[in-house]
């Protein structure tokens, strides 16, 4: 008999087709695109798979129930008759997330504080006390998801979002989503096939996000906690043996990948996320303006970068643009240059055509990640080859 089920994995706008094929180069079943999230099937072993690897993932769900609901009350009743001595107890804690998207509900935070209410007077009711909660540090996390009148219940296997990778305990003054960054790097076809560079590291996530792509080093290897490893079915021995064969599929890398920025502060955090990361042997961090700076090889360069974009920095936009088109042009031949800018305006600004314009979200900023391609040369030498 299989031991496999159904689970959910949410990621961001845009990356669910990197999500599709991260979780079929994995082994899970059944996959299905969805909206910012990717449906498959796998075992427990491959839920713990799951969590460690995926670099696009922000939550892995295991859905335990899915019901119709006309109003709050029948939420309440629905929720209130599921047997939830099988995943909870009264001495734990728990907390609610709740996703709410109908013209029945409109109120997320109402409808988790209801699924609260029914599971603490199911416990009341039964056994007379009932489990805390702990919206921090919880021993179950609960997920609510309500799509017109089709409610599902699921458990967070995954706890504090999937961007938390572990490493970053310095950032910058915006710093850039470790999911984002991932997503922005395998968009743009990185795996280790050059050398990288990003000019405006800030606090290092983009260069430690391509060193652990490169090297095919687990996502979450240095994460202190999931949520699953609070369920009363956690197998520690389990999850020992996909750590150790995650580990064993790592693999050399024969580039380099320079990270640099222009602030000190910066590039002290950088180099401390590097060393926490321990990728000190592949990311060379040092402090250098990029508009001050040339490529130190005539070599293929991959260039990814998250560009101030005038909403928490204080820049003039339309000089700083072109100063990035301006070096690009002048000092960056032979390289694929990729970066991220809310400031649709300032793209104007650059000077360069960008050959790729995809549609992303940074927090809640409608961005795009865009592509210039500087050949070796002029254009038309490239095509008279």
């Amino acid at each position: 008999m299989s031991n496999n089920y159904k689970m959910l994995a949410k990621t961001m706008f845009g990356f669910e087709e990197l999500l599709e094929k991260e979780l079929k180069d994995l082994g899970a079943l059944n996959v299905e695109k969805g909206v910012r999230s990717v449906s498959f099937e796998g075992d427990r072993g491959f839920m713990y798979k799951a969590n460690l690897c995926l670099r696009t993932a922000i939550k892995i769900l295991k859905p335990i129930q899915s019901f119709r609901v006309r109003s709050e009350q029948d939420l309440y009743d629905k929720v209130y008759r599921m047997d939830w001595n099988k995943y909870l107890s009264y001495d734990h804690t728990f907390a609610i997330d709740a996703t709410v998207s109908s013209d029945l509900f409109n109120h997320s935070l109402y409808i988790a504080l209801k699924t609260k209410d029914a599971i603490a007077d199911k416990f009341r009711e039964q056994h007379n006390r009932r489990p805390s909660v702990d919206l921090k540090y919880p021993d179950l996390r609960i997920n609510v998801h309500i799509q017109k009148n089709e409610c599902t219940i699921s458990l967070d296997s995954s706890g504090q979002s999937l961007h938390q990778r572990g490493y970053k305990t310095a950032t910058n003054i915006a710093p850039i989503n470790e999911v984002l960054a991932a997503g922005m790097l395998l968009l743009s076809g990185w795996h280790g096939q050059s050398d990288f560079m990003d000019p405006m590291c800030g606090s290092g996530t983009i260069p430690i996000e391509a060193a652990m792509i490169a090297c095919n080093i687990p996502a979450n290897i240095n994460r202190r906690e999931f949520a699953f490893e609070k369920w009363g079915d956690y197998d520690q021995d389990l999850f020992d043996r996909i750590v150790d064969s995650s580990l064993k599929k790592t693999k050399d890398f024969h580039y380099k990948i320079y990270a640099m920025d222009k602030v000190g502060s910066a590039v002290r955090k950088a180099t401390d996320n590097v060393r926490n990361a321990n990728l000190s042997d592949y990311i060379q961090v040092e402090q250098k303006d990029f508009f001050q700076s040339t490529k130190v090889s005539d070599d293929k360069l991959q260039m990814v970068f998250n560009p101030p974009y005038g909403e928490r920095l204080a820049i003039n936009m339309e000089e700083f643009y072109a100063k990035i088109g301006d070096t690009l042009k002048q000092h960056y031949s032979n390289t694929d240059a990729w970066f991220i800018t809310s400031s649709m305006e300032s793209i104007k600004h650059v000077g360069l055509r960008p050959s790729r314009k995809i549609k992303l979200f940074n927090g809640k900023l409608e961005s795009r990640l865009l592509k210039y391609e500087i050949y070796a040369g002029s254009k038309k030498a490239k095509y008279n080859k």
